[in-house]
Order: structure tokens, then C-alpha cells, then sequence
């Protein structure tokens, strides 16, 4: 027998209530179990043991339902009734963006993505801009010209008219702002990074 209580159990107005009769036409058991009189869920019939499970087997949600609207309803019942929006709303659809992947404590180890502009021979970057040129996907050296281009690009993609808002997007953009003001005072202008690069291999 169901709890006092429980919504399986039938409504009592006092100690010596009594109990529901069981709606089946001609039954004269008590009605303990309760069964959806309708699809709302909001109206129940009582019945015995018995005539509950001949009415559950019996039961059809989508009874009178057109084709399309129980396809609609399927549909909306993979995400439990909730509203949902397409994924790549921003433009992005398809593409995964190593770009959105932090790792701050080194969580991830060297599974983390690290992206790259383009292979090219490298140098060691100075320890105090390893930082920055990781979180703007740069390889050392480079010049002002790359810096603007990646930090226009990175700037549109996380300005807050682009991503609605998102608090996560407006952090990685101040981050972004960071390393850009601190690469910019560090990385020479594209004339004279060629001229001090030729000037090393005739010397």
C-alpha cells in the first residue's frame, strides 16, 4: 500500500477517511494506484491493483495526435522540454576552435591543443612572452604586422557584440588585451626585424 502522503496514495482528509473506490465500472475494490485520466497529467483516475494494470497497458500518450506534432514532441523531449539553440550560432558552426580550450593549471598536460599560425623555423621565445605568444597561437620571432593581424582577429571573435555577451568570451578577450599590450612593446616593427635579421647572417 502506498505512503500517506506519497502522490501514489489517495487523498485523505482525516484518520478514518475513506478510501477511494476503484473508477473501473462495477469494481468495488479500493482505488490505491492513480493512472493519468488524459495527457495534461493533471487529472487521475483511482483503481484496484488489477485494473491499473489493465489501464497502463492500454494507455497511448500520443492518442489523437497528428504524425508531425508527435515527431515535434519527440523532438523536444531529447532536451526534457527545454529551449535550445543551434550550435556555431557566432559563425563558427562545424569547426572546433582550439582557441576556447584553457588550461590554466595544466590540467590537460600535453593533450592541450596548442595552436600555431604556421610551421616555420623557430627561436626561443624570451621566458616572459611564452605566455602571451601560447595565448594568441604566435610562434617567436615575429613581427608587428603578425601581432596586429592574430589580435584583430582574435579581438572580432571574442568582442562582446560577437559572442552575446558571454562572460567566459569577455574574460578570454581581457586576456587577449594582455598579451597583446605586452607583445607590442617587445616585438620590433617588420623593417627593422628584417634588417636585424640580415644584418645577423652578413655578420
Amino acid at each position: 500500500m502506498p505512503k500517506s502522503g506519497s502522490k501514489d496514495a489517495p487523498e485523505e482528509h482525516g484518520a478514518s477517511a475513506p478510501l477511494r473506490r476503484c473508477d473501473h465500472p462495477g469494481c468495488g475494490e479500493a482505488g490505491l494506484f492513480r493512472a493519468p485520466r488524459d495527457r495534461s497529467l493533471r487529472d487521475f483516475l483511482w483503481f484496484c491493483l488489477p485494473h491499473v494494470r489493465d489501464y497502463n497497458k492500454a494507455w497511448d500518450y500520443y492518442k489523437g495526435m497528428a504524425p508531425a506534432e508527435i515527431e515535434a514532441h519527440l523532438r523536444d523531449d531529447t532536451a526534457w522540454q527545454r529551449p535550445t539553440w543551434p550550435l556555431g550560432r557566432l559563425g563558427g558552426a562545424g569547426r572546433f576552435d582550439p582557441e576556447i580550450l584553457r588550461d590554466p593549471l595544466g590540467v590537460l598536460g600535453a593533450e592541450a591543443p596548442t595552436p600555431r599560425r604556421r610551421p616555420r623555423e623557430t627561436h626561443e621565445a624570451p621566458p616572459e612572452l611564452r605566455a602571451a605568444l601560447d595565448l594568441l597561437g604566435l610562434v617567436w620571432p615575429l613581427d608587428q604586422g603578425e601581432l596586429r593581424a592574430r589580435y584583430k582577429e582574435l579581438a572580432k571573435r571574442y568582442h562582446p557584440d560577437a559572442t552575446g555577451g558571454d562572460r567566459q568570451a569577455e574574460e578570454r578577450l581581457k586576456d587577449i588585451n594582455r598579451a597583446y599590450s605586452l607583445l607590442k612593446r617587445r616585438v620590433p616593427a617588420r623593417a627593422r626585424a628584417t634588417a636585424e635579421a640580415e644584418g645577423a647572417a652578413a655578420g
